[in-house]
């Protein structure tokens, strides 16, 4: 008996009609639709009349959850593999799934579509020809100034993921760390009845919602620095993250390593040897 296959299916961000006809075609045809939120991906299914079986599979119970997927893949069933929004495994529960069934040598596929990212960076008018993408932004402000620190000199777009409550905390730092004349966007309600997009320098952008306020899933562009020799060493830079900015080591070296251009390895062998000189 063949194995099943675990299909990626990635579901509309706000727009229902933004769907695929192969990613109805799945999710219809699946033994089992294995959702990040069941309530949620219930109201999508329903306007489509696709009655397939759902499955939990959020951040709390994924590795639970593929064992369980893994052993009905190996019997011959489909699974669909949603988010609540997007497409899964991009700051969303999946990786872990998808991972364990590339080990298990079991067949997985792509059923593409919308991205929060990609839409937001298609209509947000910042040179997108090279950027990177880094997830949600950090809770603690501390956290945060370090990851900002970083983008100083970074001499490409830089896309993150804010919730609304957070949204102008961060622009905050943001204005502080990098100056006021910073270009920056906002993205949100994507594709929904009140998209906006407002993108000018960081503290205008600032000022405008901290009279509006925000709602809705944010997508935040930070655009390209000048480039620049930094103002610490490396050794500083180090120093400072994990003391001044308090950092775990594991993250202060993630930090200076992206700062610097370096691998996570070089930047830890030099943390040793600080740490044996006392200066850590």
């Amino acid at each position: 008996m063949s194995a099943g296959t675990l299909y990626v299916v990635a579901t509309p961000i706000g727009n229902l009609e933004d769907i695929s006809l192969r990613a109805l075609r799945i999710l219809k045809e699946a033994d089992l639709i294995a959702a990040e939120d069941t309530r949620h991906s219930r109201k999508l299914l329903t306007h489509y009349g696709i009655g397939t079986p759902l499955m939990s599979c959020h951040e709390h119970n994924e590795t639970e959850r593929a064992e369980q997927f893994v052993a009905m893949l190996k019997q011959g069933k489909s699974i669909a593999l949603i988010s609540d929004a997007g497409t899964p495994a991009i700051s969303d529960p999946g990786f872990l799934l998808v991972r364990r069934c590339r080990r298990e040598g079991l067949p997985v596929a792509s059923v593409p579509g919308v991205s929060a990212v990609v839409t937001a960076l298609s209509i947000a008018g910042m040179p997108c020809d090279r950027f990177e993408f880094g997830g949600f932004l950090p809770p603690k402000k501390m956290a945060r100034m370090a990851l900002f620190e970083t983008l100083c000199y970074r001499e490409l777009l830089s896309v993150f993921y804010e919730s609304p409550h957070r949204l102008q905390a961060s622009l905050k730092d943001l204005e502080e760390v990098l100056g006021p004349e910073r270009e920056v966007a906002v993205a949100r309600e994507l594709t929904k009845i009140h998209e906006q997009i407002l993108r000018g320098p960081v503290a205008e952008v600032r000022e405008h919602f901290e009279r509006e306020g925000a709602r809705g899933e944010i997508v935040l562009l930070v655009g390209p620095g000048q480039a620049q020799a930094p103002a610490l060493s490396l050794e500083e830079a180090l120093v400072s993250f994990e003391r001044g900015g308090g950092l775990s080591p594991k993250e202060a070296v993630k930090q200076a390593a992206a700062q610097f251009g370096l691998s996570t390895a070089e930047v830890y062998r030099l943390r040793l040897r600080l740490k044996e000189e006392g200066r850590l």
